[in-house]
């Protein structure tokens, strides 16, 4: 069978579980497996993917992991699952598989998703966003992954939040070793940080959203202020949210209110879109890496 015609294989090599599925050259879904991730254990790891693919059958391979191959050595680094750091996945899966295998960060294979048959079906440029436990982004321009030069393209979960304010003080600090990163503000932690700083109680960050208080509102403006960065460098078509936190059903009509006082536009055309597929976007995503003709 010519490789133009094999099923698109897809891993998301997540710091919970590794999930595999296997696509139809339609885009239908003729396969689907997880199994749990061997945490802090590279060999068993590595060991677990290439036994999800090869359950799948022949096919392309494109596995998604919560980092990025490091241009220099194409080594595993920025990776919060952190025994695939300094790592050569991409060369170890290839050969105990003896096929090519493409390797991309997780939340661009969410963007690649949303932009081939989900929320950002048929836009040009697309801007996918993780709201979730960490802050992510992936861009895709002509249904294809931008990774940039130093592959961080989509990366602003690291970028300061914009025009700080009184409200915004003191600039907390991030793990990557600065203070004020957008992550820092709009992860679900930060939330339920915001919200317990404010009322001095604990709840989850789907208890915060249903009461809809201020820790609520600091959110949303900033959102805005955030997504409005990412439209000043990128002008994208379409922001399509992921992430446990994109089902705060507010962000939706608030977030594109609020950001033309923002944007360095007279108007604002670029819509804000819920995820079609859910959690299974990454995975569907690094299925996708592949395209039509095998290339």
């Amino acid at each position: 069978m010519a490789q133009k015609d094999l099923p698109r294989i897809g891993v998301d090599l997540g710091g919970t579980k590794i999930e595999a599925i296997a696509l139809a050259r339609d885009g239908s879904e003729i396969f689907r497996k997880r199994v749990l991730t061997p945490r802090g254990n590279y060999e068993a790891t590595l060991a677990a993917v290439a036994g999800l693919v090869r359950d799948a059958g022949p096919g392309t391979v494109g596995v998604g992991i919560p980092g990025a191959l490091s241009r220099a050595t194409g080594f595993v680094k920025n990776a919060n699952s952190t025994w695939l750091i300094g790592r050569p996945l991409k060369d170890d899966l290839e050969r105990a598989l003896a096929r090519p295998v493409r390797i991309e960060n997780d939340a661009n294979c969410f963007a690649l998703s949303e932009a081939i048959d989900g929320a950002g079906r048929s836009a040009r440029a697309v801007f996918g966003v993780i709201l979730g436990t960490g802050v992510g982004g992936g861009v895709v321009i002509d249904g294809k992954v931008h990774v940039g030069r130093n592959a961080i393209a989509g990366e602003w979960g690291h970028n300061p939040l914009p025009l700080p304010g009184a409200k915004d003080l003191p600039l907390p600090a991030c793990y990557c070793g600065r203070a004020g990163c957008v992550e820092t503000y709009l992860s679900g932690p930060a939330l339920e940080r915001e919200h317990a700083a404010l009322t001095g109680q604990s709840r989850s960050a789907r208890e915060i959203a249903a009461l809809d208080g201020e820790a609520l509102e600091r959110y949303v403006e900033r959102l805005a202020r955030a997504l409005a960065g990412v439209m000043n460098v990128l002008d994208p078509d379409v922001i399509v949210l992921g992430g446990g936190l994109s089902n705060i059903e507010r962000l939706y009509a608030d977030v594109p209110r609020l950001w033309p006082r923002f944007v360095f536009s007279d108007q604002v055309a670029t819509r804000l879109a819920r995820h079609v597929h859910g959690d299974s976007s990454g995975v569907r995503g690094a299925a996708w890496l592949w395209d039509g003709s095998g290339s």
